[in-house]
């Protein structure tokens, strides 16, 4: 990635993190010709990844009642999130732990 590339993509980076929404217009946004960046895809793959992994264990997590398991699991994503978005915001393209590199390579065609 260029340091153009990645001027060029850091705000569809940064918005892909903001919600599931924010996911889909990036993933838009970055199609298009003009605007395609290999640093976008790559923050867009992993946080299309987080948003994805957060609803389907959400819905799991949901099923136990237990306020220690809820405030672990919000805990967990609130600071992958924060990871993700901090490197979209210092235009480094940093996996986010444990999970990011599972998230390229099952994503891998995604704004290829």
């Amino acid at each position: 990635m260029t340091t153009q590339d990645i001027e060029k993509g850091k705000t569809y980076a940064i918005v892909s993190y903001l919600t599931i929404f924010g996911v889909i217009i990036a993933y838009f946004m970055n199609n298009e010709p003009e605007n395609k960046s290999d640093f976008t895809s790559f923050h867009i793959r992993q946080s299309l990844g987080l948003w994805l992994t957060f609803f389907a264990l959400g819905y799991i997590v949901g099923n136990f009642n237990s306020w220690y398991v809820s405030s672990g699991f919000y805990l967990f994503f609130a600071i992958l999130f924060i990871y993700g978005f901090g490197s979209a915001l210092a235009k480094k393209a940093n996996a986010v732990p444990i999970l990011g590199p599972f998230y390229q390579k099952l994503f891998a065609n995604l704004g290829k």
